[in-house]
């Protein structure tokens, strides 16, 4: 229930005002104090303050209430005011108004024109705070949406927000990640992002992709080989973790290492050290590593494919990175992002945000190039990504189906939801940003 303060000297006014505003269903506060009044705006969650001009006898200026319009303002500076004048300080309200006062009502008041006014300046009120929060919002989110654009990285989705946040948080530690989460879901862009916000942001990051080394090959692969090691090596060859010395080193596919390269891999975990190929000299480097997987790891450690004791090196924070259907709301943004300046039909909209994307960004980004090179231009259609409107199979089964409404259909939502985007948008299941569109479309305001 919405609260009001009526501030006035005269108590027939307080009293007055109290009745007609409970009686359509305001919670009411009066005080015939200015202090008081301050510490109630202070102190309680009022929506609207109604403030009288003169608050002792005999005086008229309305200097005092001018001092109370501004304390007011200056404890919080959405908060709608009304003032009510006499006609004698017409002129002062006139001014307070142009200062930032919300409305202004003569005395005798007009009931209908006062309830008018109160129900609109309370919804702008709350209108001006949501405003207000959002801002607040984009300005703490400002440095992780940098980190991720430096490193190419598009998402809207509140699921990317969680894990873009706790990856800038765990980067500024030299702690072991692992990263989890299906094939071509973004897994290396999270590195990039935790080599970019760390210490050793401007140290070596060098990638190595584990299931794309044989068994016999991984040792020279990490940690280097003499000429003469083994036949074909006819020159020193240094490994991946000794040119990472002092940076970070990222495992992709840790899952697909084999056997003896886990037990490799752990000593210098442990201890820092290894010997290249073919040489008894120790080695000795200080590398972080972030390693990244689309296995079930703790499967593979019961299934005896996997050491125990080198997840929980590797693991000491798991980043989860779930699967593009989990998080709809990236997908047009991606989809902008892949193809720029091109313009998609309704239902190619819709097909895209239902289909169940099994191959994650990876897939998503294939088909729009397959669209930019087959059509070059025109409004891209369905077909044009070779997926349907039709429902995601049963790895998203529980989305809900995407709804076109009409204009009055969204302001009726609008208002039902109390303008929230979110629950709108989830009731015609589609995303934020196709909402937006909608909205800006009908010109119907958010």
């Amino acid at each position: 229930m919405d609260k009001i303060l009526i501030v006035d000297d005269n108590t027939a006014v307080l009293q007055a005002l109290s009745l007609l505003l409970e009686i359509h269903g305001y919670e009411v506060v009066t005080t015939t104090s200015p202090e008081q009044a301050l510490q109630f705006v202070n102190q309680l969650r009022v929506s609207l303050v109604i403030q009288d001009m003169n608050f002792t006898s005999d005086t008229t200026s309305g200097e005092e209430g001018k001092a109370l319009f501004t304390e007011l303002r200056n404890l919080n500076s959405n908060l709608p005011i009304i003032l009510i004048t006499a006609w004698t300080d017409l002129e002062q309200a006139i001014g307070l108004v142009k200062a930032g006062a919300a409305d202004y009502i003569a005395k005798p008041w007009d009931d209908v024109k006062l309830l008018t006014s109160v129900a609109n300046l309370i919804e702008l009120g709350k209108t001006r705070e949501k405003t207000a929060t959002l801002a607040r919002h984009q300005e703490q989110q400002a440095p992780t949406q940098t980190a991720a654009a430096n490193v190419g990285l598009v998402y809207a989705s509140a699921a990317m927000q969680r894990v873009i946040d706790m990856a800038i948080q765990v980067a500024k530690s030299d702690v072991s990640v692992l990263i989890t989460g299906p094939n071509g879901s973004g897994k290396e862009k999270i590195a990039e992002v935790i080599q970019s916000q760390s210490q050793q942001f401007k140290k070596p990051f060098i990638k190595l992709n584990c299931a794309a080394l044989p068994a016999d090959l991984i040792e020279a692969e990490l940690f280097g080989a003499e000429a003469g090691a083994f036949t074909g090596a006819t020159k020193t060859r240094i490994g991946r973790f000794e040119a990472a010395d002092g940076g970070t080193l990222f495992l992709d596919e840790i899952g697909n290492l084999s056997y003896s390269g886990q037990t490799k891999l752990l000593r210098v975990l442990q201890t820092g050290q290894f010997e290249r190929v073919g040489s008894v000299k120790t080695q000795q480097v200080n590398v972080r590593v972030i390693s990244a997987t689309n296995a079930h790891l703790k499967d593979a450690i019961n299934a005896g494919t996997f050491r125990e004791d080198l997840y929980y090196r590797l693991n000491v924070i798991e980043l989860q990175l779930p699967p593009l259907h989990q998080r709809v709301d990236d997908i047009m943004p991606l989809v902008n992002h892949f193809l720029p300046h091109r313009t998609l039909s309704l239902s190619a909209e819709k097909a895209l945000l239902q289909h169940a994307w099994p191959g994650n960004v990876r897939e998503l980004e294939n088909a729009c190039k397959r669209v930019a090179v087959l059509k070059a231009e025109g409004i891209i259609e369905p077909e044009d990504f070779a997926v349907s409107e039709q429902p995601r199979d049963s790895a998203s089964a529980t989305s809900p189906k995407t709804i076109e409404p009409d204009k009055d259909q969204l302001e009726a939502s609008m208002k039902e939801h109390q303008g929230v985007i979110a629950k709108v948008a989830r009731h015609y299941g589609m995303s934020r940003q196709a909402l937006y569109r909608r909205l800006n479309k009908f010109g119907i305001e958010y």
